[in-house]
């Protein structure tokens, strides 16, 4: 069963900038992950991708393109070990739009609240997530998000995009 997950890629020069930090702080999942805001998290399917797809194009074509704005750093701590970037724009639209992404053949229960954010530093000792937490605190961006896209993990190379999704196509 292969395991896929649906993200808004973080647009360059950004999304180096910041898969790159998170490999120095230490987290050794970094090259495997693109920098992204997740929309569904990691999850096996049985099913064929063909029947995702088609879901994720429909939802896609409903939805139109926003604005993202990171801003600062948060941290889940101590309910998880990680450290993020913020949306200070966007956070609605991406709420509303991984809650259109996970109904149908995605509609998944997740472990916690969906809290859209880029991750910066996991699983790492407190030493280095409050390093992440302070030296990334002036961290600032903005992008359009007019896509979306669907990853499959591959044990080897890590989250590789297959497919985009344009947002507005309908």
């Amino acid at each position: 069963m292969p395991t896929i997950g649906v993200a808004v890629a973080i647009p360059e020069p950004w999304a180096t900038e910041l898969q790159d930090y998170r490999a120095a702080v230490g987290d050794a999942t970094a090259t495997m992950i693109p920098t992204h805001i997740t929309l569904v998290p990691p999850t096996e399917i049985d099913g064929e991708l063909a029947e995702i797809e088609s879901h994720l194009a429909e939802v896609a074509g409903e939805v139109e393109a926003f604005a993202v704005h990171l801003r600062g750093t948060g941290t889940f701590r101590p309910v998880s070990p990680v450290v993020f970037v913020t949306l200070v724009e966007g956070i609605s639209q991406c709420e509303l739009l991984a809650d259109a992404v996970r109904r149908g053949p995605l509609d998944v229960d997740l472990a916690f609240p969906y809290h859209p954010h880029v991750t910066i530093a996991h699983h790492l000792d407190d030493g280095a997530l409050d390093q992440a937490f302070d030296e990334l605190a002036d961290f600032e961006c903005e992008f359009p998000v007019d896509g979306f896209h669907l990853y499959v993990h591959d044990q080897d190379h890590g989250w590789r995009p297959t497919r985009d999704f344009a947002l507005g196509t309908r």
